[in-house]
């Protein structure tokens, strides 16, 4: 089984967090070559570093080492899932879907887990929910 690990739970297992113990630990517990990630975590995970960066949240040393243990946990861990044309329209039709209140990221991130028959785990709630509605396996930590 594949698990992709969305944004939110990379941010929060690789930088202070008040779920970063837990993530961690679960991230701990999983099967060596069951964890992916798509080519649009990278950039979401490089983007929420530089907004907690900007907002003080982090310091430059915990961003230089929260991207070092991102790109050691790639060359090491992580399947990474390349991002298709048709996971885009996919995506498209997923915020289609108005009431789930679903960000196009969020809906790319959906796509790319159909596609890939993968599992989505997150810490996001309203993420976990539209998938659920939307048919994709979800695991909300």
């Amino acid at each position: 089984m594949t698990l992709y690990l969305d944004t939110s739970l990379l941010v929060a297992a690789l930088t202070p967090e008040s779920e970063t113990a837990r993530v961690q630990a679960w991230l701990g517990k999983q099967a060596p070559g069951s964890l992916a990630i798509s080519e649009w975590v990278i950039t979401e995970f490089s983007s929420a570093l530089a907004i907690k960066l900007r907002t003080k949240q982090i310091g430059p040393p915990q961003r230089a080492d929260a991207l070092a243990m991102f790109a050691r946990l790639m060359a090491e861990s992580f399947t990474i899932l390349p991002v298709s044309g048709s996971q885009f329209r996919t995506a498209a039709r997923f915020v289609d879907h108005h009431a789930l209140g679903l960000r196009a990221g969020d809906a790319l991130h959906l796509a790319i887990c159909v596609d890939h028959g993968a599992t989505l785990c997150t810490l996001d709630r309203p993420l976990g929910k539209a998938a659920r509605a939307l048919g994709a396996k979800t695991t909300l930590l």
